[in-house]
């Protein structure tokens, strides 16, 4: 046994209304300058629908991720080194610019700077690469709410799948189709295909948290990295010629905050935590031959910090108790193994990823109460799940590589905590069977209830208090002393790179630890005169 400790995320997509303002406060925090137009560390996704870069998922173009080969070992499918370095200047992997969008903006020049005359100005769409008039025609949130979903639905590869699975095919008319929404960000894996596909060996991952980052001094820009991530999550600026992806806002996980997405998340969905892993069997769990038993393979990965074993192991290994009792209190461990109503996305990926969701089941409420059904009995919800306008199946190609079991099996919990808590809030005893059908107790039902429901902040992000330790060392170790960009002219942090105004990579504003300790109390205060008084 090799006990690791990871900093992973679960997502309630029961909760998500499409407000994109985790993107934003994302966008505003790291992607916001020169090169980085196109960039969005978290996007949210309307489902069905292509994703953004536009199919992504469709690996057999892509070629992201892990496959097999004939001996049944792990391989990237991009290929192993000749074939990368044959494609160094030309990579037919890559997502083109269209499958972003290409960067733009309005030329308010035109509004400010236009002579007197008698026809109003107009300030047309240019764009940010040559500063030509540009048609915009894609977007991250083109396709959002369903606005695109007649001309772009039936790009989704994932549909594609579902669809030669089954007979009925999914339809895009308005009063026959619901969507939901899926919030992306990089799901730092803990069998990183970018990191294996990176030639210069700039992309790692983090040993002490599980973070994956991209070291900015040693990439060389040969975009093997976005080739290699099948989530399409690294992305390339243009104007520093280096990739840039999440960094899981790790210098607020440091000073013991939660990532930005989180913090400003309106439906409060995101849950942070430590998960222990044993590194031993990360390898052999990814090369399960069979895609529909990864799922459950990345969960015997786990390792359970009850365990005293577990506890010994990971003490002699050098992770600290702060880290062990955040590993116990963790809601992410709790909805991933404990319960197991969080499924990661896209496990026949290979790459054990460590962002998960749980699937969403307040459509299916909705169209009961639509049909002038109980659309909080149990019995009406268990069977409602077989019917979904979007078939079962649509999500399992998602969530669990084609198995609708784990799938069914998590809808049927919720559908099970919303009949239980029903009943206490019209002060009915609540039906011990409506636990049992799911496999759980009246005190486990309330328990999820409370993490999903009406967690504090304290509960919803459990982050080590031993990372503000080294909160100090980190802000330290990105000072620009020293930086081998930092040159006259140069793309470091000391000036402008050549590729003209903010092409240079700059600093952020460090928070020090001394300032972040009293902004956490303000944070978890839980009203405002706690706040205050803080």
């Amino acid at each position: 046994m090799r006990p690791m400790a990871q900093i992973a995320m679960v997502m309630n997509l029961d909760k998500c209304i499409g407000c994109h303002t985790c993107s934003v406060t994302c966008k505003q925090a790291w992607t916001d300058r020169r090169g980085m137009e196109h960039v969005w560390f978290n996007n949210v996704e309307t489902r069905p629908g292509p994703g953004y870069p536009r199919r992504y998922e469709d690996q057999e173009t892509g070629r992201g991720g892990w496959e097999l080969n004939r001996r049944g070992a792990l391989k990237l499918r991009a290929g192993g080194r000749l074939r990368r370095l044959a494609g160094v200047f030309h990579n037919p992997g890559l997502p083109a610019v269209k499958d972003y969008h290409e960067p733009w903006t309005y030329e308010y020049r035109n509004l400010t700077g236009a002579p007197p005359g008698d026809d109003h100005p107009v300030a047309g769409p240019a764009s940010h690469l040559d500063g030509k008039p540009v048609k915009t025609r894609w977007s991250s949130d083109r396709d959002d709410d369903l606005a695109g979903a007649p001309a772009h639905g039936d790009l989704d590869p994932m549909l594609e799948r579902t669809r030669r699975k089954a007979e009925d095919k999914v339809r895009f008319e308005f009063e026959q189709a619901f969507t939901f929404y899926l919030p992306r960000i990089c799901e730092h894996c803990l069998n990183p295909s970018c990191v294996a596909a990176c030639p210069s060996g700039a992309m790692y991952k983090r040993a002490e948290d599980g973070i994956v980052l991209v070291d900015q001094d040693r990439c060389r820009g040969r975009r093997m990295c976005v080739t290699g991530c099948p989530y399409k999550k690294v992305y390339f600026n243009h104007a520093t010629g280096k990739a840039e992806k999440c960094t899981m806002c790790s210098p607020r996980l440091a000073a013991g905050q939660p990532t930005v997405c989180s913090e400003t998340c309106v439906g409060r969905l995101r849950y942070l935590g430590v998960i222990l892993y044993d590194a031993d069997q990360v390898t052999a769990a990814a090369e399960t031959e069979d895609e529909k038993a990864l799922y459950e393979a990345q969960l015997g990965v786990f390792l359970d910090p009850e365990d005293l074993d577990v506890r010994r192991a990971c003490e002699a290994a050098g992770i600290s108790r702060d880290w062990l009792e955040a590993a116990r209190r963790s809601p992410v461990y709790k909805l991933i193994h404990t319960y197991r109503v969080a499924l990661p996305l896209h496990p026949e990926y290979r790459t054990m990823p460590m962002v998960w969701y749980i699937p969403p089941l307040s459509p299916v409420v909705d169209a009961l109460s639509g049909t002038g059904h109980d659309g909080e009995d149990a019995e009406n919800l268990f069977a409602a799940i077989d019917t979904l306008r979007i078939p079962l199946a649509y999500l399992a190609e998602l969530f669990t590589a084609g198995d609708p079991a784990p799938v069914r099996a998590s809808l049927e919990k919720l559908a099970a905590m919303r009949s239980h808590m029903r009943a206490h809030n019209l002060g009915e005893e609540p039906d011990a069977r409506t636990a049992a059908a799911v496999g759980m107790t009246p005190a486990q039902i309330e328990s999820m209830y409370r993490l999903l429901a009406i967690a504090e902040h304290e509960d919803r992000y459990v982050i080590p208090t031993a990372a503000v330790g080294d909160a100090r060392r980190l802000e330290e170790s990105a000072l620009p002393e020293g930086c081998s960009l930092d040159h006259d002219g140069g793309p470091g942090m000391g000036g402008d790179g050549p590729f003209g105004q903010d092409s240079g990579r700059k600093l952020l504003p460090l928070m020090p630890v001394e300032n972040s300790r009293p902004l956490r109390r303000r944070q978890t205060a839980g009203t405002p005169e706690k706040a205050k008084e803080t």
